[in-house]
């Protein structure tokens, strides 16, 4: 089995930040970002785009890499996952995925809802500590 490859996006709006709870599977209940698995010969920022428009219908702008991490936390599956920061362009979050997450709302980074999903934590450390790669993490 090969890692997969997973992207979630940290969407701001007035200081806020967009999170939903999962439904189902791995981390089941915990609070995520938009987010999902790269498609075959898709960029970043097309993957970013389009799962945000799945998962809550959002345009967003400013797409920016924020952090890299090698994870192993869900094993047997093995994650690469990247962290993006995005700006809210338009749009008011609809749940789009009602079996898998839901409902989106808005909350302060420095306060996130928890449980929070294992990525989440990531990406509010590497914006808080400037950090950019995290490896083998378990």
């Amino acid at each position: 089995m090969r890692p997969k490859v997973g992207i979630g996006v940290a969407i701001f709006k007035e200081g806020k930040v967009l999170m939903s709870i999962r439904k189902g599977g791995k981390a089941d209940g915990e609070y995520q970002f938009p987010g999902g698995h790269l498609e075959n010969q898709e960029s970043f920022e097309e993957c970013a785009r389009r799962e945000v428009r799945e998962e809550c219908r959002l345009e967003i702008s400013n797409i920016l890499f924020s952090f890299v991490a090698n994870g192993k936390k869900y094993a047997p599956k093995h994650f690469v996952h990247l962290g993006f920061t995005a700006d809210w362009h338009w749009g008011e979050p609809k749940q789009m995925e009602p079996d898998k997450s839901g409902p989106w709302d808005w909350y302060e980074i420095e306060s996130m809802p928890k449980p929070t999903f294992y990525w989440c934590d990531l990406q509010a450390r590497a914006l808080k500590e400037g950090l950019n790669y995290f490896d083998n993490i378990v």
